[in-house]
Formats: C-alpha cells, sequence, structure tokens
C-alpha cells in the first residue's frame, strides 16, 4: 500500500463530490458530530450502534455487515472515503473494519473533519438519499486482527504496540477522563509492550506525519521490522489508526489490530502486566 492507494486530500474530496461511485462516510467518537453539519453528500456511520453487536462484545457479523451497507447505498465497487473527527480516530477504526470484510477500494481522508474545517470547506446539515444497494461481504480476514492468546503468547517475541497515552500505559489512569465506562480491572500494559501515543502520528492539522517522520517515529522505540506486530490501545480505536499507519503507509507486513485492547486483557485472570514507563520484562517481573 502506499498514500496514494489509501489517503485522498481534502481537494480530491472537494473535486469529487458529485462523482459517481464515490461514497463518503463520517465516522465519529462523538456521534452527534455528523448531525451538526457534514460533507455535501457524506453518510454516516454510528460506531456505537451500526458497527457493534448489541449484545455481545463483538463487531456485527458478516450478515450484519452486508445489511448495513446495502441500506446505506453502498455497493462493493465503489470508492468509500472514510473521514471524522479527532485525527481520523474512529474513521481509521471504520477504515479497518472495512478491510477486515475485504472492501477493496477504502481510503481516508488526510487530516479528516479537522482539515476539512481548518480549510474553512462547506458543510451542511442537509441528509443524503441514496438508492438500495446489494452489497456483498467476505469473511474476516484473520490476517488482521488479534485475539487474546495470541496476543498473550507474543509477551517478548513480537512487536507489541501500545498507543494509549503514557499515562494508561504506566498504569496511572485506567481510562481516558472522558471514558470511564470502559475501564478495566487493573491498570498497567502487557509485559514487553512498548508505547507510541497514537496522536504522534498525525501533524497539528490533522494529516498524517511523512513517512520519514514515522518511520523514526517507531525506530525510536525499537520497534524490530523481522517480527510480526500487534497493536493495541483500549477497545481498539486508536490501535486502528496505528495499524493503518504501520500497513497502509509504512507498508509493513503481518500487523494486526487488537480490538479486545486494554479492557480485555486487563481484566483477565492470571496474565502478567507491567506498570511503570518501561516495557518490562517478558516473565513480567522486574518492572
Amino acid at each position: 500500500m502506499s498514500r496514494e492507494n489509501s489517503l485522498v486530500t481534502a481537494q480530491w474530496v472537494e473535486d469529487n463530490l458529485d462523482t459517481d461511485g464515490v461514497v463518503l462516510i463520517e465516522v465519529d467518537e462523538d456521534t452527534t458530530a455528523y448531525d451538526k453539519g457534514h460533507i455535501r453528500g457524506a453518510i454516516k456511520l454510528d460506531w456505537t450502534t451500526d458497527l457493534q453487536d448489541q449484545v455481545r462484545r463483538d463487531f456485527v457479523n458478516k450478515e450484519q455487515f452486508e445489511a448495513l451497507l446495502s441500506g446505506r447505498g453502498v455497493s462493493n465497487d465503489d470508492t468509500v472515503v472514510l473521514y471524522g473527527g479527532n485525527n481520523n480516530w474512529f474513521a481509521a477504526y471504520a477504515y479497518w473494519y472495512f478491510k477486515l470484510y475485504g472492501h477493496e477500494d477504502v481510503k481516508l481522508l488526510d487530516g479528516g473533519r479537522k482539515k476539512w474545517e481548518l480549510d474553512s470547506r462547506e458543510l451542511t446539515d442537509e441528509l443524503p438519499t441514496r438508492a438500495k444497494a446489494s452489497y456483498t461481504a467476505q469473511e474476516q480476514d484473520p490476517s488482521i486482527r488479534a485475539f487474546r492468546d495470541e496476543v498473550v503468547a507474543a509477551i517478548g517475541t513480537q512487536n507489541l504496540v501500545d498507543v494509549r497515552s503514557p499515562d494508561e500505559y504506566a498504569g496511572r489512569l485506567l481510562a481516558p477522563a472522558h471514558l470511564p465506562q470502559e475501564q478495566a480491572q487493573r491498570a498497567g500494559h502487557i509485559p514487553t509492550s512498548v508505547n507510541v501515543p497514537w496522536s504522534k502520528n498525525a501533524n497539528d492539522d490533522g494529516t498524517f506525519k511523512s513517512d520519514e517522520e514515522l518511520t523514526a517515529l517507531y525506530d525510536e522505540v525499537g520497534f524490530d521490522t523481522g517480527k510480526d506486530t500487534i497493536a493495541l490501545c483500549r477497545i481498539g480505536e486508536r490501535s486502528s489508526l496505528t495499524w493503518f499507519v504501520l500497513t497502509e503507509l509504512l507498508g509493513r507486513k503481518n500487523v494486526k489490530n487488537y480490538d479486545g485492547s486494554w479492557t480485555e486483557y486487563g481484566s483477565l485472570v492470571g496474565v502478567p502486566v507491567a506498570l511503570g514507563d518501561e516495557p518490562g520484562s517478558a516473565d513480567g517481573k522486574g518492572n
């Protein structure tokens, strides 16, 4: 992958607002942001209700995803352009989600909603109308999603990249202050994981840093390009953005996102936990 295949600029989006086969989708942490104003023609996906099973802690299944996109008028051959607030935090989560179900042509608006607003480009509250489509999803791609047993086995053997804030990583904070409902039973981090906060991937205007800057960011913490990698955060949304950077921008192979993340790992019985600002040892001691 490359920037040309996975990112579009705000100007490209403005130039293609009326292009057939281009579907804009806004996905925000603040699920009311779209309703206050959005890019003309964009549809909304609510990550809490559209992308999450409402009974089990899991994604909507293949059939539910097909019904969702069919109902919103998205076809398999559409170019899907995702954007959202907070440096594309949840837009990147949706991007990973589309890839998980095999959508080929999906991109992020570089800088997301922040860049669009900084450019003073038009927002509207007019809701688009799209004819229903017939969408067929692929089975989930297990090569980009990690589960807890893989994560435990990866301690000391793979790159584990924890993208939460330094205070969450060290165990000084269980969850971001505005998200207290998404806490684990214990604070800390997975032993041998390194801390590269997700926000370091972006410039002040929300666009992604250059490939050279991103490479230096991961080299600085000893990222081993010869090993497989698992990214994690709290529930898998911030780590989706890091997965995007490593896989789609830097072309790293064998990178998975652990969407169970710390809310799952930090509640498991008997697994090792490290505290403090250092990665800790593979045996869970010495931290």
